[in-house]
Order: C-alpha cells, then sequence, then structure tokens
C-alpha cells in the first residue's frame, strides 16, 4: 500500500535523469513481499537525488504503467520464482525482464506487472536501462507472514546491489541523516516490517491458514 504523501511516490515526470525504484509483490504472504521490503527499507536507510523515485507497487498492476513509462532507468525489487535454494539472488536485464517475468510466473502481480512492461514497451516508453532484482522465496503460503530468515538475509545484499547499481546511475544515494517521517513513507506505517512482525500473534495462537488480524475467524474455519 504506497503512500499518497511521500515525495518518492508522487507521479514522476520524465527527464533523462528520471529514475524509478520500484518494489512489487504482496507482503501479506510472507516471502512475496520480498519486494516492497527492500523498496521500504532502502528508503528508509538511504536518500537519493530528487529526480529520484522510490514506489511501493504492491500488487497494482496496470496503475504502475505511469511510472515506467515515465522512467530513464528503473530498478525492480521482486519475489520470483528461480527454482533455486531459498534466497539465491539473480539479476535479470532490460528487454529480458518483462520475458523472464512471462515465462516464471509466480502469482497473479507478476501477470499484471509483465503486461505493465509490455504496454511500455508497446507505446515505445520503455526505460533506457532496466534491473530485476528478484529473490527465490522460501514460503508463500503463510497468510499474514512475514520474510522467512533466508530471504531476509538476502534483502540485505539485494540492497546492496541496488545501491551500487544506482550510484552508477547517478541516484546519489547516501546513509539518511535524520530518522523518516511516519508521512513521508512508501509504504504505509501499519505495514512496515517493524510494526508487522511485532504485531503478529505468536505460531501457536494465530491460525496459518489466515491471520486473525486479516480474515475472520468464520473464513477461517
Amino acid at each position: 500500500m504506497p503512500s499518497d504523501t511521500s515525495r518518492y511516490a508522487c507521479k514522476p515526470s520524465r527527464d533523462a535523469d528520471t529514475i524509478v525504484v520500484l518494489g512489487i509483490g504482496n507482503v501479506l504472504w510472507a516471502d512475496e513481499g520480498f519486494g516492497v521490503r527492500c523498496v521500504e527499507a532502502l528508503q528508509r536507510r538511504f536518500d537519493f537525488a530528487p529526480h529520484v523515485s522510490l514506489i511501493d507497487g504492491g500488487t497494482q498492476g496496470l496503475i504502475l504503467i505511469e511510472h515506467v513509462q515515465a522512467a530513464r532507468r528503473l530498478l525492480i525489487f521482486d519475489a520470483v520464482d528461480y527454482g533455486l535454494a531459498p534466497g539465491t539472488l539473480k539479476l535479470v536485464e532490460n528487454d529480458e525482464v518483462p520475458r523472464f517475468l512471462g515465462a516464471k510466473k509466480m502469482s497473479l502481480h507478476q501477470t499484471g506487472f509483465q503486461e505493465v512492461l509490455l504496454l511500455a514497451q508497446f507505446t515505445g516508453r520503455f526505460p533506457d536501462e532496466v534491473l530485476l532484482v528478484g529473490c527465490q522465496p522460501e514460503e508463500l503460503e503463510d497468510y499474514g507472514g512475514s520474510l522467512r530468515i533466508s530471504v531476509k538475509a538476502a534483502l540485505e545484499d539485494a540492497l546492496q546491489l541496488a545501491v551500487e547499481r544506482l550510484a552508477q546511475w547517478g541516484a546519489e544515494p547516501r546513509p539518511r541523516e535524520q530518522a523518516l517521517a511516519a508521512a513521508d513513507a512508501v509504504t504505509a506505517p501499519v505495514l512496515s516490517l517493524d510494526v508487522y512482525e511485532s504485531e503478529r500473534p505468536s505460531a501457536e495462537a494465530a491460525c496459518r491458514l489466515g491471520d486473525a488480524r486479516f480474515m475472520p475467524a468464520a473464513e477461517r474455519s
């Protein structure tokens, strides 16, 4: 769920320098939230030049087209089923990204985002450079769950790779000197990783077929 008040989530204008960093996925399904957690952590830890937009794309699908079309350079974080060991990172670049997502569909949000990329190509407004930083998930069937240990560890490596590439692109990443205000967060504060994990009931108390915070007991039975 993106924040409407974030300067990072505003509609970016297309120019020679525009860089968009997009995290996609569903934080309610454990490791599928990898992409969103990456862009959330990146914003908390770093500040960037004004021509850089950080966006929690969630599972929005075609609504993201304006951001893709606006980007000269696009960096995507996502959980992707590569058939590898959990927590393994894989980088896919440029024209291979939409082809790869089409061949490796893991969930409906990836089908929708593949369509976004293909539409951007069709309209002739595809970014000059695209990098997909994908992570092999460990667990998806845990509604209300969070990132598994292997994927959370991979997040740290993913951020390092992203910062290096963003620096090459001229994003001017620098450690954030002041704490991020809740109103400026790309991810709604109620869904931020620390709040989300701290408020989840224990495994003994929560039905892993559906966290009671999100699904009424009658629907879980």
